[in-house]
This record gives C-alpha cells, sequence and structure tokens, in this order.
C-alpha cells in the first residue's frame, strides 16, 4: 500500500511539474524575440506639443545590446573623440518583457540622473525593425517626453 501511494505521488508530481515546464514553454514563445545587437535608425520625440524626428545621424553610432535578461546602449561619435563633437553615452540595467509591454530598469547611465529610473515602452518587431515608443520621465533632469525609436536588427 505504501508503495503505491509513493507511485501514485510520484506520478501526480511528474504531471504537475510536465504542466510547470509547457507553461513556462508557452510564455516562452509567447515574447517577442528582441535578443539581439541593434542599431537605431530613427527617433521620434515628443515633448510640449513639439515633435521632432531625426534620422540616425551619420556622424554618430548608437547600438542596444539585449540578452535575455539586461539591455545596453552605447552611442559615440565615429571620430572617435577626435574633434569639437565628441559624444560618448552609455547605459543598461534589467528589462521585464511580457507580451509586447517591455520596461526597463536603468541601473547604469553615464547621464547619472537617469539611474535608478524605470521606463515603460511597447515594443513591436516587423522582420527585422523593432519600435520601441513610451514615455520617458526623469524629474531630476527635467524630462518628460514621448520617445519612438526604431532599430534594425545587425547582422552577425
Amino acid at each position: 500500500m505504501r508503495i503505491r501511494t509513493v507511485t501514485v505521488l510520484a506520478l501526480a508530481l511528474g504531471g504537475v511539474l510536465s504542466c510547470a515546464s509547457e507553461t513556462e514553454k508557452v510564455a516562452k514563445a509567447s515574447k517577442i524575440p528582441i535578443a539581439g545587437t541593434w542599431q537605431l535608425v530613427s527617433r521620434t520625440v515628443i515633448e510640449k506639443g513639439d515633435t521632432v524626428t531625426t534620422a540616425s545621424n551619420p556622424k554618430e553610432s548608437f547600438i542596444k545590446v539585449i540578452n535575455d535578461s539586461h539591455f545596453a546602449f552605447l552611442q559615440h561619435d565615429v571620430k572617435k573623440g577626435k574633434d569639437s563633437a565628441a559624444v560618448f553615452v552609455a547605459g543598461g540595467g534589467r528589462y521585464l518583457l511580457k507580451d509586447s509591454l517591455y520596461s526597463e530598469h536603468l541601473e547604469y547611465c553615464s547621464a547619472r540622473k537617469w539611474e535608478d529610473n524605470d521606463f515603460a515602452f511597447t515594443v513591436t518587431l516587423h522582420n527585422d525593425t523593432l519600435t520601441q515608443s513610451g514615455v520617458e520621465k526623469v524629474e531630476s533632469a527635467g524630462v518628460n517626453r514621448v520617445n519612438i525609436e526604431r532599430y534594425v536588427r545587425v547582422k552577425p
């Protein structure tokens, strides 16, 4: 009788665990596949009623790298700081993605007032173009704007 109870419990536990792993597979499969390296191609900023759309600047490079749990962005001038237009911006942290809702927690940033802030975005992926849109609000920096960024996947 005791062996039968242990066997039934083991089978029941195995069934529960297999359901959990199937649930995890479905959850992972429903995510938009955003992991990779992305090159910024355009940006639209809406702030105080003004809308400004800019294509990527040929004098600068901006990439975003996303893995399973973290993101990082890097921006620098293509002349590598050898003139008055020197630029270097970097940041990164953890992110969460649930369906198309993407939220970043900026843990590190060369613009220190932006650190420890959370940003919520909606993401869409069409072929190799990732679009990220949401509100960027950083009270300490006086920032409150809608930001829409379009990236293209960098081929390995």
